[in-house]
């Protein structure tokens, strides 16, 4: 262990950065009457999509001996709807989530995130809300030479690769990732083509605050689906990119819990194929929808990574006091 390690990795002006951001935030959400709230850290369930691993914990039961596996939220996400679907109206909340195995620049295992909900909104109404709390919480003039734009992901992808990510064939986008990015990769679904083709070929050619919308339903995770006029079936949500990178992730919200029950039973088929671990499935929020869940979109915004941005942060370390490696 280095002689220094005990050291925080941000200087003392990121930590200011992160005090003030943090209290402008509180600021804009009272301003418009959104609740703070708070909900665990810790979950007798966790999500199961195939692309984020929950980080389990060993519970022993009083003096029993016996021994219960819990798991860090990945989000906060399953017990804010559960306070909707009980009549919270809208809520906001900044807290610690965590991921297993995600560390490097722009990621850390432990992470803060802000996510909040508004019941009656749409995908496109919470975006302009996202707008304006940008645009009030970070330094003054930060965005003032930035053009916001609204894209939607299909003319991203027609527009920098020359394709129609709804109607291209399997084969035809393996083959146009196979060349254009060098990776060794055995057969994979449309979706991890198309999102290594975003990701290495799009992602960082958008330095400009860009909303991506109307991804293809097969990416609508806890989103509603619907369809383009050209009779596309989408997911109606949203990312928000600034810099490169990806910083933000709304969806207007799934009410139907037959519909989450199953969506939630594929993505652990998917898991079970890849060989990943299997976590029960949150009952309380499928028992919350079947109750009621209003109308509502919400979106998780990545506050690390909006700092590495506003700070002119290479690296998510320069930002936190005590990153996994000093912790």
């Amino acid at each position: 262990m280095k002689a220094e390690h005990w050291r925080p990795s941000a200087a003392k002006d990121k930590l200011l950065a992160r005090s003030v951001l943090l209290k402008n935030i509180r600021s804009f959400f009272e301003q418009i009457g959104v609740l703070e709230v708070e909900t665990p850290v810790l979950s007798h369930a966790a999500g199961s999509d195939p692309n984020l691993d929950a980080i389990s914990a060993s519970y022993q039961i009083g003096s029993l001996q016996k021994e219960k596996i819990l798991f860090l939220r990945t989000s906060p996400e399953f017990a804010m709807k559960r306070l909707l679907a009980d009549g919270s109206g809208a809520i906001f909340q900044i807290c610690k989530s965590f991921r297993n195995a995600e560390q490097g620049a722009r990621h850390n295992p432990e992470f803060t995130l802000l996510e909040w909900y508004q019941p009656g909104y749409d995908e496109h109404q919470l975006m302009g809300e996202m707008m304006t709390l940008l645009q009030r919480v970070c330094p003054p003039d930060f965005f003032s030479a930035q053009q916001w734009q609204k894209l939607t992901y299909q003319s991203l992808f027609e527009h920098y690769l020359d394709i129609n990510p709804h109607t291209i064939s399997l084969r035809s986008l393996e083959a146009l990732a196979r060349a254009t990015i060098d990776i060794k990769m055995e057969q994979a679904d449309k979706d991890v083509w198309l999102d290594l083709l975003f990701s290495h070929s799009i992602e960082p050619q958008l330095q400009e605050p860009v909303f991506i919308y109307e991804y293809p339903a097969t990416q609508a995770a806890l989103a509603a689906t619907g369809k383009t006029a050209e009779g596309y079936e989408i997911a109606r949500r949203f990312e928000l990119v600034i810099g490169g990178m990806e910083l933000a992730n709304g969806y207007y919200e799934l009410t139907d819990a037959d519909e989450q029950r199953r969506r939630f039973s594929h993505e652990q088929t998917i898991r079970q194929d890849q060989g990943k671990s299997q976590a029960p499935l949150d009952e309380n929020l499928l028992a919350a929808l079947a109750h009621g869940l209003p109308s509502c979109a919400g979106v998780a915004l990545g506050l690390d990574r909006l700092l590495m941005l506003i700070c002119g942060s290479a690296s998510i370390d320069e930002v936190l006091a005590f990153p996994l490696d000093r912790a």
